[in-house]
This record gives structure tokens, sequence and C-alpha cells, in this order.
């Protein structure tokens, strides 16, 4: 499946044409074509490589799945990977789908599963139609843009989400510490993930501003910035995430120790009020001549010194919270 759309003179010019017009069209200098396939077989890029001169170590790359996020430039093309992120499943994993890019001077050719909508990207730049004649670096800060605000909404998820967790580590008398235990691996997990796909996104934007692509020009710079300061805070925020989740393990593990600590002192208290009953029937019924020996005087003996040193014992240890 494959769309097209081009414009010319900064304005819309048409849409849905055969891919065998592409290299047509670009040739206008002042023209310019987005050419967006959906699960491509290695036919159709050799007919985009044929079509706008792209180079055979960008289409192998482009064919074989699971890429790092990059930027790789060729003589007269860029080849760019980036993930787009779908947010977290009822799991608490983090959905991302690889989205890959050839870029020259007068086309944006992107190559990505089914599972991506690019309905945000025409969104953005329909939106932004009073730059469009800034050309191709238009469509790329499109797809960059909202592949950057993607992101920012799942951080901010899981924060939210890592708020929620750190309200139940101190929720009263209900500490669910395996669940709490389960929850932070996979927050945690769900940042290593967005550490290592989303984040190395920030070099490839940064690769742009410093001239890897000479075609941005000062007018759209701004708008690089502005991606390029949303993935700083995003590798900030992921960062201090980590953080927040690695103390939040920390905290449980206390929590559960004391909690532990508390345990054992109250069964310690118990276990030293009722040794004191045990050792004086235990002393009473010995075998030997005692005072109060078959009279009831040693029985009211016995129950006293039981009844007044367990709760002795018991003052003690409720004075110290121990009970």
């Amino acid at each position: 499946m494959v769309m097209t759309r081009a414009w010319r003179n900064g304005g819309a010019a048409e849409r849905d044409f055969p891919v065998d017009r592409i290299s047509e069209i670009v040739a206008d200098e002042d023209a310019f074509v987005w050419v967006d396939y959906t699960d491509p077989d290695p036919t159709d890029l050799e007919h985009v490589e044929a079509e706008l001169g792209i180079h055979a170590l960008a289409v192998e790359d482009a064919v074989e799945r699971g890429q790092r996020p990059k930027l790789d430039r060729y003589r007269d093309s860029l080849f760019l990977v980036v993930y787009d992120v779908a947010g977290l499943d009822d799991d608490g994993d983090v959905v991302t789908h690889e989205v890959k890019a050839f870029v020259t001077e007068h086309a944006l050719v992107t190559i990505h599963g089914a599972d991506v909508d690019t309905g945000a990207v025409e969104r953005r730049l329909d939106a932004n139609a009073d730059i469009a004649d800034h050309g191709v670096p238009w469509l790329v800060w499109g797809l960059l843009d909202a592949v950057t605000d993607h992101a920012t909404s799942t951080v901010e998820d899981i924060e939210r989400r890592i708020d929620d967790l750190e309200d139940d580590l101190f929720e009263h008398g209900n500490p669910r510490e395996q669940q709490i235990q389960r929850r932070s691996f996979r927050l945690r997990k769900a940042l290593g993930v967005l550490r290592r796909q989303v984040v190395p996104t920030r070099d490839s934007v940064a690769s742009l501003l410093h001239g890897d692509a000479e075609t941005i020009s000062d007018g759209i710079r701004p708008y690089f910035r502005d991606v390029e300061d949303h993935l700083v805070s995003i590798a900030d925020s992921v960062d201090q995430l980590r953080d927040a989740v690695s103390s939040v393990l920390d905290t449980n593990l206390n929590l559960s120790s004391n909690r532990q600590n508390t345990v054992m002192k109250k069964v310690t208290s118990w276990a030293a009020i009722i040794a004191i009953p045990t050792a004086i029937t235990g002393f009473f019924g010995q075998n030997v001549t005692f005072p109060g020996e078959s009279h009831w005087s040693g029985l009211f003996l016995s129950l006293a010194l039981i009844v007044t040193s367990s709760l002795v014992l018991y003052r003690v240890f409720k004075t110290r919270d121990w009970l």
C-alpha cells in the first residue's frame, strides 16, 4: 500500500499519483513529494531506488527490521530511522513501531508497518501549511514532531503511573508488596525501551541542526530546535523516572523489612509473655515440697504471679511499641 502527495511552489498540488511519476514531478525545482509505504516488498523499494537514486545500502537497511534509531548520510540522500510510540498496552509494556525514511532534496519516502497511523503527520502538515515553502525539511519536521509528541504523551502516562505507585506504596493496611514490585519492574522496562528506541532520535535531530542536511534553511530551524528541546526533555524525564522507579523499589523493600521487624517484635513479645506462665506452672509442678503445695493458697499464688508478671511484661512491651 502506498500513499503519494506532491506540493509545488509551497502549495498542495496533487495526491495519489503513480510512483512512476515521482521522477517526473521532482524534476521541477519548485516541487517536492511525500511517498508513504505500508509494509512494502523489496520490489517496491527497488522502484523507489530507481526513481530517486536512493543508495543501495539505505534500501538494504530499509528492508531489514529492527534497525537502531539513526541518521545515515549518503551522497544525495539521508536515511532516517525513528520509533513511533503508541503508548502502553494493558500489561504496561511500551508499544513502539519502526518508521524508516529516505530523505532527498525533493522527496521524503517513509516506510512503516500497518500499525503506524500517519494521520497525525498529515494533520500537522496541514495545520502548518504556511511553512510548506521550506520543502522536504517541512515534511521531515512533521514526521519528527508527531513522533516526539507521541513519546511525550507516553512519558507523561508513565509519570502518572509512578505517582499512583508511590501513593499505593504508603497505603495504610494494604501493602501489596508483590503487586508494587511487578508494576515497578514493568515501568522500569518501559522506560528502558524509551531510552533505547526514542532518546537516540535526539542525536539525529541534533545532526540535522548542525548541518548534516544543508537543505534545512534558517526559516525552519526553530521548528527543529523545538523538536530537539522536547527530545532533550524526554531524555531527562526518562532518566529521572528510572531513578524514581528505583527509589520506589528500594522504599518498598525497606518498608517490607520494617514490617517484618515489627512482626518479629510482636512475636517475640508474645513469646516472652507466654514463657512466664509456662515457667511458673513448671515451678509449681515440681516434685518437691514447697509452700502452698496441695493447698488453695498455692493455686492462688501461682495465678497471681502469672497474671501480674504477664501484665507487667505486656505493659513494658506496649510502652516500647513492640505490641
